[in-house]
């Protein structure tokens, strides 16, 4: 393609002479009409699919091991895996006894009171952070709440049991003694003195699950449209009316799902819980003085009995159920994420 300019050695003649335009790149054109991508696209987009197949493989190859392996020990069960709720009987491996039932529920007990327990607190640091601190408050402050995350569960368990259980005494000693007509607050078959009850277990882990859950809220809270924000301080509501009017309404997903993520992480400490539950012969009673075993302390406790496969084949069976059931809470968090995002977009 050329273009006519004039001709300098020509001047006043109006003679024009014609220079080559700069050729553009060539462009592959595929036989449907379309521009091909170039290497580079291809090869990212080739190792970015692979990615995300591994990861799916990598998760199917963990629940069928766990699947593989529990089966033979789930053939030799004499008890309901799932409704069974007296002692974990493995000494005999032709005639075993096992099933879930008290594990579900003391999981599922500990893991809400933490969520209960660290859901208001995470809300209220998101909100600080964002929306009241300086930014050079909110930084360190956030910063300080995400090294919460760095401790390692062994920390939290000895601190929980002789740090945090003792000054808790008192506190269980009241509840205990006031609202004991309760069945939360019933004299459980712990110690309320002692320590080692669900009332410590569900503290500590809340602290372990705040980091999770004020990261998830507080990225979305950042993400808030400031053209609303300002609009709202420009008909002159307060502060609190701008978080209440637009920042919790375009938050609320982004909430609710780091609170799923932190249950899904609640519901799979081991260490922690491991050193302030104690595991009683007593049936739990759903009082928060209970003591008890979640599935992931029941396995770390008896990992000794692994050298046998029908022992181990019945407790890997507890661990795919704890599998299932995290993947599930991590499935609703996603479901949450993406429902709130196709509600705002109509």
């Amino acid at each position: 393609m050329t273009v006519t300019q004039p001709n300098p050695s020509a001047a006043g003649s109006g003679a024009v002479v014609a220079a080559p335009l700069p050729e553009s790149p060539v462009v592959p054109i595929s036989p449907w009409g379309r521009a091909q991508p170039r290497l580079g696209d291809r090869v990212f987009r080739r190792l970015a699919q692979a990615s995300g197949v591994l990861v799916v493989v990598l998760i199917a190859a963990v629940g069928g091991f766990l699947l593989l392996r529990a089966l033979p020990a789930l053939k030799r069960n004499r008890e309901n895996f799932f409704s069974y709720g007296g002692n974990w009987v493995t000494t005999d491996t032709s005639a075993m006894h096992f099933g879930i039932f008290d594990l579900l529920q003391v999981t599922a007990f500990v893991s809400l009171f933490a969520l209960i327990l660290a859901m208001p607190v995470a809300l209220g640091v998101a909100l600080f952070i964002t929306q009241y601190a300086p930014r050079r408050v909110a930084g360190s402050l956030a910063y300080a709440v995400d090294l919460l995350a760095a401790v390692p569960s062994i920390i939290y368990g000895a601190w929980g049991l002789y740090v945090v259980a003792p000054q808790l005494r008192p506190v269980a000693t009241w509840l205990n003694q006031t609202l004991g007509w309760c069945f939360l607050f019933a004299t459980g078959n712990a110690s309320v003195a002692g320590g080692g009850t669900i009332f410590t277990g569900g503290i500590v882990l809340a602290v372990m699950i705040l980091p999770i859950i004020t990261a998830v809220t507080r990225e979305v809270f950042v993400q808030t449209p400031h053209d609303q924000i300002e609009a709202a301080l420009a008909l002159g509501a307060t502060r609190w009316e701008v978080v209440k009017t637009t920042v919790l309404p375009f938050g609320r997903s982004g909430y609710l799902s780091g609170a799923m993520l932190g249950l899904g992480r609640a519901m799979g400490e081991t260490v922690a819980l491991l050193i302030i539950l104690r595991g009683t012969q007593a049936a739990f009673g759903w009082s928060l003085f209970d003591g008890g075993s979640t599935f992931a302390t029941k396995i770390a406790a008896t990992a000794a009995e692994f050298e046998d496969q029908f022992k181990a084949g019945a407790y890997l069976a507890a661990g795919l159920v704890l599998f299932l059931l995290t993947f599930l809470v991590d499935a609703l968090a996603r479901g949450v994420v993406v429902g709130a995002g196709s509600g705002s977009s109509r």
